[in-house]
């Protein structure tokens, strides 16, 4: 009997740790049900600030070298040193862009104005010079191409594009407060960056549960993507529209400035180019007779204006992000249209990531995906 009489005792205790068991258990999935459900509530809260704060932290990777240049001057001082980084480059962005602004406005108004006269003149020297012999050419008359009132669709096109161009302008100047009100918000988060950034980092490499090496390696492409589309993108961008805005002024072509912000835009999307503003521009300087200028500008396009990117890219950008160019090409277009003028900097990055996070999984899940895989290659 006395062998009998511990079971109830030991039955006791094993119901009772498999209820505190399921009790555990049942808190965990509370916990992260209602961690899921604040979370969903809490980015749906700050869904707006996004844009800022991503832009914020592509900035702060981007000049913290600079903020740690500022460091050793104050010797220590993070909230100090942050002010005084954001204050610069605040200043460093506002004042040239400021300026070009109000430049591209003013030429933009005159080019809507005068569009009807500047088209009448290309088709009146055309008529006497190139665009004449095109027209007599036997080809043209035979699909009767010449019949064609070439001056009232230029006319029209060249009305449309301007008309399109002062719209833009005209939403833009009407969107300045949210301009402003964005460009707050991502320094005032540049100056907290700056200043708690590396208690930041660790914070979220500790909540995360991805081993040391995929919070690097995702960490490390998010900086690469990031030198990537602001150096290797924006900065060469830039660089081709000023040179040929230059090359406008240069011939006197009218609105040098406004034509070069259009090429450097045009030069930050991927497989388009400054060529799309100088192809047509050579086109037309020789239809008015102007052949030489016009060949220079075509082989200014091709030669010097196509060059930049292999001579200046690999130095400002040091190594590739990672990205095909086809998936650079929609994540740009992709991350315009979701989040506006930003979402050529922010699109590449959630690609990045993306690619990145599959990279983990391939990685993790290796000997699944090679068993999966394991019928296929042995008929292969």
């Amino acid at each position: 009997m006395s062998t009998d009489q511990p079971q109830p005792s030991l039955t006791n205790d094993r119901l009772e740790t498999l209820k505190r068991l399921k009790a555990e258990k049942f808190s965990r999935y509370f916990l992260l049900v209602v961690l899921i459900g604040t979370g969903v509530v809490f980015f749906n809260m700050l869904k707006i600030f996004l844009i800022p704060m991503i832009l914020a932290a592509i900035f702060v990777v981007l000049f913290y070298p600079f903020y740690g240049w500022l460091l050793k001057v104050f010797r220590d001082r993070k909230s100090l040193s942050a002010l005084v980084c954001c204050l610069i480059l605040l200043l460093g962005l506002i004042t040239p862009v400021s300026i070009i602004t109000n430049l591209v406005s003013g030429e933009a108004i005159s080019l809507y104005q005068t569009t009807e006269q500047k088209v009448e003149e290309i088709i009146q020297k055309g008529d006497e010079r190139l665009l004449k012999k095109i027209k007599e050419h036997t080809l043209i008359k035979s699909l009767h191409l010449d019949k064609i009132d070439w001056q009232a669709s230029f006319q029209e096109s060249a009305q449309a594009a301007a008309k399109l161009l002062a719209t833009a302008i005209n939403k833009a100047s009407k969107g300045t407060f949210q301009i402003l009100a964005n460009l707050f918000l991502t320094f005032f988060s540049m100056y907290y960056f700056f200043r708690d950034g590396d208690k930041l980092i660790q914070r979220l490499k500790y909540l995360s549960p991805l081993a040391d090496k995929y919070k690097e390696e995702l960490f490390i492409r998010f900086i690469s993507v990031s030198r990537a589309t602001i150096k290797g993108t924006v900065v060469v961008g830039l660089i081709k529209g000023f040179i040929g805005g230059l090359t406008f002024w240069i011939f006197d072509i009218s609105s040098p400035i406004l034509w070069g912000v259009v090429m450097a835009i045009l030069s930050i999307i991927p497989m388009l180019g400054a060529w799309l503003v100088m192809y047509p521009a050579a086109l037309i300087m020789m239809v008015m007779g102007h052949i030489w200028q016009g060949v220079a500008l075509f082989l200014i396009s091709a030669v010097i204006i196509s060059s930049v990117d292999n001579i200046l890219q690999p130095r400002l950008v040091g190594r590739s992000s990672g990205l095909h160019d086809l998936l650079i090409f929609f994540s740009t277009l992709g991350g315009i249209s979701m989040f506006g003028v930003m979402g050529f900097i922010v699109g590449p990055i959630i690609a990045a990531l993306f690619v990145s996070i599959l990279d983990v999984y391939s990685i993790e899940f290796k000997s699944h995906l090679d068993l999966a895989q394991g019928p296929y290659i042995k008929n292969n």
